[in-house]
């Protein structure tokens, strides 16, 4: 999630909300709850789901129709985020939930608006039911951080994705250079030692743009997403954050292996401002993206957010169905934004 100019306006955006979801015949769920950047996990028959907000806003589903709120992740920012951060608001972006060695994950980025003076931290929680007496949200400090004119990349939209033998690597990214992933350590906490990077996707960036500003090159929130022996690539382009102005538009690229190179339906490389559109905004909704991907009961699912044309451009959550063509290239039901 990426504040160029009209960073304010998510402020009126990312708002928290729940109410009763009607389930659409095969497309995927009508719901009127009011999320950012969602990410999902199911733990013990309860779908859990992260966006967004001051403290990192949390719902609860047991149907993935119906939603409640519950209680976020913090009360108050963690001491370091100013520290790293000097223009910080207290929003934390971009959440990713993971289930691993008996606990969950949950990456989260802070940064300045409009500037990648940014950092992505990460907490974690034996359980997500708050009603456990488990349940403690426990913060282990910043993974990674980027630091204007030293880094031409920016600092959040994590997403923890492993290879087929379990190895850790964090991808991240938002305009700048675009999307980057390094292998993290067994912690899963730290870039492992010694550190390898590696560059997914970008788009074109003009030589002589100043390297602390963030555009033209529209790009960020990578997601990967693990199918019939191929690595998708999620990456959402244009903007975000402008209600009925907004042209967010999902795209994908694939690559055998996880560490790419990733390449759209055409062959292009994602590394080379290739990408194969998936979804893309309509009448309804202008823009969506920020998506992720789950398997739930068998059954693959996209999940992202979408601006409403007829409730003020406000975000709402999209669950839907993903399919499969007969080249492997992941199918979305346009009637999700009916």
């Amino acid at each position: 999630m990426a504040w160029p100019a009209a960073a304010a306006a998510i402020l009126a955006i990312v708002v928290a909300g729940c109410a009763n979801a009607a389930p659409r015949s095969d497309d995927g769920y009508r719901a009127d709850i009011h999320v950012h950047d969602p990410t999902m996990i199911e733990a013990n028959g309860t779908y859990y789901l992260f966006g967004t907000g001051d403290g990192i806003e949390v719902h609860s589903s047991k149907d993935l129709k119906t939603w409640k709120a519950e209680p976020r992740v913090f009360a108050s920012p963690p001491a370091w985020t100013h520290a790293i951060v000097p223009d910080y608001q207290g929003s934390m972006w971009a959440p990713d939930i993971s289930f691993h060695h008996g606990r969950y994950y949950l990456y989260y980025s802070v940064s300045a608006i409009g500037k990648n003076t940014s950092a992505i931290g990460l907490v974690t929680n034996k359980t997500l039911d708050p009603a456990s007496p488990d349940y403690h949200w426990v913060d282990h400090g910043p993974v990674i951080r980027s630091i204007p004119y030293r880094d031409l990349w920016n600092a959040i939209d994590p997403n923890l994705a492993l290879d087929d033998d379990g190895t850790p690597y964090l991808v991240f990214g938002s305009f700048w250079g675009g999307v980057k992933m390094f292998r993290l350590d067994a912690a899963l906490d730290a870039p492992a030692e010694p550190q390898q990077w590696y560059t997914l996707a970008k788009r074109e960036r003009d030589i002589f743009v100043d390297d602390a500003e963030p555009e033209p090159a529209a790009i960020e929130a990578p997601f990967i997403f693990h199918h019939n022996g191929w690595y998708y690539l999620f990456v959402s382009w244009d903007y975000c954050c402008r209600g009925i102005d907004s042209t967010y538009k999902i795209v994908v690229g694939r690559s055998r292996s996880i560490t790419g190179p990733y390449v759209d339906r055409s062959g292009k490389e994602m590394a080379q401002g290739g990408g194969t559109i998936v979804l893309k905004g309509n009448a309804n909704y202008p823009g969506v993206g920020h998506n992720s991907a789950y398997t739930f009961g068998g059954q693959d699912y996209l999940v992202f957010h979408a601006y409403d044309e007829h409730d003020h451009g406000q975000s709402k959550l999209k669950v839907t169905p993903m399919h499969w063509d007969h080249d492997g290239w992941p199918l979305i039901d346009p009637h999700v934004l009916d």
